[in-house]
């Protein structure tokens, strides 16, 4: 699992937040109706990848932020 969060605090995981909930949001639109819910998750990862924070850090005892994270299993 710490394999998954060190890829999620990269670069590389950053965009592929962001894209993913880019997918959800396009997703909601051609949905529509209760498309609505996917949007808000779709928000939600593309706030994680653009402001570089995550959400599953915390469960794992590690920070929300993205330099601090990255720190964190640097040290």
């Amino acid at each position: 699992m710490m394999s998954i969060l060190q890829f999620l605090g990269s670069p590389a995981g950053r965009w592929t937040r962001i894209v993913a909930g880019l997918i959800l949001v396009l997703l909601a639109v051609v949905l529509g109706g209760w498309g609505w819910i996917l949007a808000m998750l779709g928000a939600v990862f593309i706030a994680a990848g653009s402001f570089d924070f995550c959400l599953l850090a915390p469960l794992f005892g590690k920070p929300l932020q993205g330099p601090a994270f990255r720190k964190a299993f640097t040290s």
